[in-house]
């Protein structure tokens, strides 16, 4: 276990999330971490070891100057041994820490974080129990492991919502899953906090950005785009996206399929492409750190996942100005809310996806006019001000404090705290 040192600060924040792999989470623990600074918060932030093939985002601790612990006993897979080490050196943190919240993100940071702190609270801190907040980013009850396991995980949700202050939801969507179809918690400790993302380079993409980043990217002018962003795992379904292509090829013989990101399907996935024959049409371009070149050079989104909690790369998307078109589920309904800012398809048909981005390319004005509606909308509900305040708020809440002013109002009217 490593530990950097940071000055302390009044109000001791124990953030504990189970691995920083690219994707939302970690990125709004991490920011959230530095930004909550401004607000009488000091939060020490603990992470665990990343799995074979997930992209890095431990490079943004050294440019946010956070006190971070490195925890490589905690993994997103159940390993008993290393599980119980965990559970232990959280408690021993908890006890020399003596946090005022402990918040939990993640599945596998959950489940032990709150165990570890519930302890704690009941022998060491019965007079001064540390309040305990977990964010549900999404779930691992639908599409991640077999039956009997999900079931286990289920029975554990259960008990551990019921110690558990408040239970945040980054949708709508997710928060009515976990409470009507799964029952977890209890209506009155579940909060709406939507994600809350740096979107001010998505933003800034012009039609000069566009122009450079296709000639960066080696891509003619002529050419439609479409890009993929995500995980190569069985929950994001990327072979569904390679039907899509296939099909839209026929119609659109130019067209230039990205697929940004890696993971355990890579080489299968590549293989499909093979077989496809769509190597030269496909290009796999791994984790990118430059996105907004990315988004800039693409003139639409597609998103296959079978699961959802917010999805990042829709907001992205919008974010850059790009229509988005996605299957109905997790919380999409709640980042597409109307045909205006993008199109939802059934789940699993790349023919229902192939159609949709056929016509949408078909109709260059309505993709701009989409896009157009798209980034205001994502700006507005999604943006980093947004989540610092909502969390300010909900802190100061579960402490009886007084609010504070950030200095900074949200730029949206888009769902908060509810």
């Amino acid at each position: 276990m490593t530990q950097q040192k940071h000055k302390s600060a009044p109000i001791r924040i124990l953030r504990i999330i189970t691995r920083l792999n690219i994707g939302g989470p970690s990125i709004q623990a991490i920011k959230l971490s530095r930004r909550l600074d401004s607000a009488g918060f000091h939060t020490t932030l603990v992470h665990g070891q990343l799995g074979p093939d997930e992209g890095d985002m431990q490079t943004l601790l050294s440019t946010e100057g956070l006190n971070t612990i490195s925890m490589p006993t905690l993994r997103r897979k159940v390993d008993p041994l290393n599980d119980i080490r965990t559970f232990w050196q959280l408690l021993r943190l908890l006890r020399n820490l003596r946090p005022a919240i402990v918040h939990t993100h993640m599945a596998k940071a959950g489940a032990i974080g709150r165990q570890a702190t519930i302890v704690y609270n009941t022998l060491w801190a019965r007079n001064h129990p540390a309040k305990l907040v977990h964010t549900y980013h999404g779930h691992v009850l639908e599409g991640y492991f077999s039956a009997p396991k999900t079931a286990l995980f289920l029975a554990a949700e259960k008990l551990l919502a019921r110690r558990t202050d408040t239970l945040i939801a980054v949708s709508a969507q997710v928060r009515q899953e976990l409470l009507k179809e799964y029952r977890i918690g209890r209506e009155d400790r579940f909060q709406v906090v939507p994600l809350g993302l740096d979107l001010a380079p998505l933003e800034a993409i012009d039609n000069t950005a566009r122009r450079d980043a296709r000639k960066q990217l080696g891509i003619p002018e002529e050419a439609k785009v479409i890009v993929w962003v995500g995980r190569l795992t069985p929950i994001k379904q990327p072979e569904v996206f390679l039907d899509a292509a296939k099909l839209i090829k026929l119609r659109h013989p130019q067209a230039i399929f990205l697929v940004v990101g890696d993971g355990e399907l890579r080489s299968e996935v590549e293989s499909k492409a093979r077989a496809l024959k769509m190597t030269n049409d496909i290009r796999f371009l791994g984790w990118r750190g430059d996105l907004p070149t990315i988004y800039a050079a693409s003139n639409l989104s597609l998103l296959t996942s079978r699961n959802e909690g917010t999805p990042v790369a829709i907001i992205e998307a919008m974010a850059s100005g790009l229509p988005s078109v996605s299957p109905n589920v997790g919380g999409v309904r709640d980042v597409i809310t109307d045909p205006s800012v993008g199109t939802i398809v059934e789940e699993g048909s790349p023919e229902s996806l192939a159609a949709t981005a056929c016509a949408l390319l078909d109709s260059p004005d309505l993709c701009r006019e989409i896009g157009e509606s798209a980034r205001s909308s994502a700006v507005g509900r999604f943006g980093f001000a947004r989540l610092v305040s909502d969390i300010t708020t909900l802190y100061h809440g579960l402490l009886n404090l007084p609010p504070v002013s950030l200095g900074q109002a949200p730029r949206d009217s888009g769902p908060r705290l509810s």
